[in-house]
């Protein structure tokens, strides 16, 4: 079986999942109130298979990428007769409730799924419950002038003995804004030295969070180097020749370890070439490459090489359901936070638009996750969708969400509708603007296509 054909399959599935659960959002909050639902479709155009019950046509489309609930009354253009089932013929709370009830079906399934995934499944780096040692230590950073180097075993670290990784985070957090001793056990040699440490956070008043690589504490999660699942066509891994199954040793000359490691050095080289060794079976190779600017993959803009790191080795652990619950909504509330952010960056104009994808995108993502190992890359991929279609169903936007949420707010508090016509046009502009936003993210989609399939060797 093809990798196009699985990945076109996944995301009909994944996508018909989401929209199903969007649409019943709405359906029950409108059913809930007595609003007639005249339709509810998976996919949009010709009605292909479908029954009926009560007032409802329950069908699927022909365009499976989407789907809708018609209620009677709810568009402006719609005719109205005052009856009592009418969308219009209620109050507008019940009209915002339900509309906010689509995007809420989407965040409680992202919620869900994380939750579930974390009582059955939940994936543990083996390197938080191991000793503390230091990857690559990034100089003019706390960490470098208080003389800690790659391959140091944290023996001491304030009042923790022999920390792990988990108890230095949590330890570093507490004592944030301040200076602590340290002692290091130098390259595992049994020489021992002690440090004051200074953990800083850059502007606390803001609510920043603490991270350990803000002070150039990057840990070691494996002995061995650095795996390659994969290379993004046309970046610089993918031209400089590096392969799957390569072994990152080291990038211009210093160890690498992890996916921070190779980030903390390209963000020293400032843009400029660097050198990567890698192992391909028993061959050594060496490349020459120049990194690029973009999201590093965490929503965090830095220079990168465009490829995907094997996982992390780790363990499987099944989370009681009080901690799967405070797990999934932390790890909810982080993707939100990315999401939320790439929109802010769009509309600044501090991120490239040509950045976004659509239905192939979305297949691609979807394709390589189902093809994973494990149940974890698909759950959280369908999470981190269900999550977009949510936000971005509450943009402000006429014919979305949220953009009739917006007009049902100025309605109530201007305590009179606005004028019929004028809302007309406001969809019908609306409309057009989200086609042509459509149309683009597609051809988006085909010209990376094209373009890096031109760029393979």
């Amino acid at each position: 079986m093809s990798f196009a054909f699985t990945a076109l399959v996944s995301m009909l599935v994944v996508l018909g999942i989401m929209v199903l659960v969007h649409e019943f959002g709405h359906f029950a909050m409108a059913k809930l109130f007595g609003v007639r639902v005249e339709v509810f479709s998976i996919g949009f155009g010709k009605r292909l298979i479908g029954f009926r019950r009560g007032d409802t046509d329950y069908r699927i489309s022909l365009l499976p990428l989407g789907g809708y609930v018609k209620m009677s009354g709810e568009n402006p253009g719609d005719s109205r007769t005052g009856d009592p089932a009418e969308f219009a013929s209620h109050p507008r709370w019940q009209r915002i409730l339900i509309g906010l009830a689509g995007p809420v079906a989407n965040f409680l399934l992202a919620f869900l799924l994380m939750t579930g995934l974390y009582m059955m499944h939940n994936e543990v780096p083996n390197y938080m419950s191991g000793p503390a040692v230091a990857d690559v230590v990034p100089p003019d950073t706390p960490a470098a002038r208080a003389g800690i180097q790659p391959g140091d075993r944290f023996v001491r670290f304030d009042k923790d003995i022999n920390p792990t990784w988990e108890q230095v985070g949590m330890r570093a957090a507490l004592d944030a804004n301040s200076y602590i001793p340290v002692t290091v056990e130098r390259n595992l040699n049994g020489q021992i030295q002690r440090v004051d440490l200074e953990l800083f956070l850059a502007d606390p008043s803001k609510g920043q969070h603490f991270e350990l690589d803000s002070i150039g504490l990057l840990p070691r999660v494996q002995n061995g180097p650095l795996g390659v699942r994969g290379v993004m066509p046309g970046n610089p891994a993918d031209k400089a020749g590096l392969r799957a199954g390569d072994k990152i040793v080291s990038v211009d000359g210093q160890q690498v370890h992890s996916v921070s490691a190779v980030m903390a050095i390209l963000q020293q080289s400032q843009g400029k070439a660097v050198t990567v060794v890698a192992l391909r079976g028993n061959q050594t190779l060496s490349f020459t490459t120049k990194p690029i600017w973009g999201d590093d993959g965490r929503g965090r803009m830095g220079y990168r090489l465009g490829f995907y790191p094997m996982p992390e080795p780790f363990h499987v652990e099944q989370l009681p359901l009080h901690k799967a619950v405070r797990e999934s909504a932390k790890v909810n509330l982080q993707y939100s936070g990315l999401i939320i952010d790439v929109l802010r960056r769009l509309l600044s104009h501090g991120s490239n638009v040509q950045q976004l994808s659509g239905p192939i995108g979305i297949a691609r993502e979807t394709g390589e996750a189902v093809t994973a190992p494990g149940w974890q890359p698909l759950i959280g991929t369908m999470a981190l969708i269900s999550l977009n279609l949510g936000i971005f169903n509450l943009l402000p936007i006429p014919i979305l969400d949220g953009g009739m949420i917006l007009l049902l707010l100025i309605e109530g508090i201007l305590r009179r509708d606005l004028n019929q016509e004028f809302k007309e046009r406001v969809y019908q502009v609306a409309f057009v603007v989200l086609v042509l936003f459509a149309a683009f993210v597609m051809f988006n989609d085909v010209a990376k296509l094209n373009i890096l399939s031109k760029l393979k060797p």
